[in-house]
């Protein structure tokens, strides 16, 4: 096994640990590090920090994790590792002392720590697991280059209490971090999402309505479902239809744009209704409905949509009735304005 080398970006240096760091360091453990790692609150004694830097020079030898002391022009600044897992791929975890917090040190040597790693060590991942909680460290991650990959519930304890982790995450593929396309990428990780729902209005000749009668639920809804990523909720609606009823049908007008709020264990939602047109009900009668979701239609008025349709959705339908004009916002199924 080759020397462990020191690693620089201008006046910041990752090298590696020595023993007569340890007088300089173990005083700055502060009640920050013990809060995320699970420490004692108190320093390390001498002999616990230097028997823990000697463990990072056995680790470095058996390949099993290299940690580096973090300096910032010549003072030791905090420290960074990457624990290296089977099939290339590294776990990343890092530490900042409190006098050199807020100067941007820390994403800066997870960066430099990333690309060694990818360069020297061959990793195609790496990956950091972070309490959500520690705003600090998710924001060193990001600005480091990874992307948010998704949450792990009530996977670890802290101090007792039943926690989550955050998992984020680069590949060696990955544009880089300071290219447009890496950035666009961090940043698309980290925006919220919000659920579409795409739905339409089929009117027989006689403007009765057609709602489906739903395999998985009591209530009676409009044909539909949730948008695809990277479909358009018009096309959605046209997909659905055609999968559901076997019905080729076109996205006309865009009647209302309806918002949910969460219910029943769903989060919120934005449902885009679309006027489906005209059909004869003979032609209805006839499809071929998807038997895992639909297990009848039926051409209804107002006086069939109390206790068969959701409150909210009566609400929608009742305002659409009839109405001819502009596209509408609604907020759970009734206007705003």
């Amino acid at each position: 096994m080759t020397d462990q080398p020191t690693l620089r970006d201008g006046e910041l240096v990752l090298r590696p640990w020595r023993l007569e760091d340890s007088e300089a360091t173990r005083h700055l453990h502060d009640d920050e590090i013990a809060r995320w790692f699970d420490f004692p609150t108190r320093a390390p004694s001498p002999e616990e920090h230097r028997s823990w830097i000697e463990r990072t020079g056995s680790e470095w030898a058996e390949q099993a994790r290299a940690t580096f002391l973090v300096e910032w022009r010549g003072r030791a600044a905090g420290s960074v590792d990457v624990r290296l897992q089977d099939q290339g791929v590294g776990v990343l975890s890092w530490v900042v002392y409190a006098p050199f917090r807020g100067r941007g040190l820390g994403w800066r040597a997870v960066r430099l720590l990333v690309e060694w790693s990818f360069d020297a060590l061959g990793l195609q991942r790496v990956e950091a697991h972070v309490n959500p909680r520690n705003r600090a460290s998710v924001r060193t991650a990001l600005r480091a280059g990874l992307r948010k990959e998704g949450l792990l519930r009530g996977n670890t304890t802290l101090a007792g209490v039943t926690q989550d982790t955050l998992v984020l995450g680069r590949r060696r593929g990955d544009a880089h971090p300071d290219s447009r396309e890496g950035f666009t990428a961090m940043l698309d990780s980290t925006l919220p999402t919000k659920r579409a729902i795409a739905q339409g209005v089929l009117r027989s000749k006689t403007g009765e309505i057609l709602l489906c009668e739903l395999v998985y639920k009591r209530e009676w809804d409009l044909p539909g479902g949730v948008v695809d990523r990277d479909e358009s909720p018009a096309a959605c609606v046209v997909r659905e239809v055609r999968e559901e009823l076997d019905l080729t049908v076109a996205a006309g007008r865009l009647l209302a744009v309806n918002w949910l709020p969460p219910l029943l264990g769903w989060a919120d939602a934005t449902v885009f209704v679309f006027d489906l047109g005209t059909l004869d009900a003979e032609l209805v009668e006839q499809a071929r409905l998807q038997q895992r979701e639909i297990r009848a239609v039926h051409w209804t008025g107002p006086a069939d949509w109390t206790g068969r349709v959701a409150p909210y959705n009566e609400r929608l339908l009742t305002t659409l009735h009839g109405h001819t004009g502009d596209t509408l916002y609604l907020e759970d199924g009734t206007p705003t304005a």
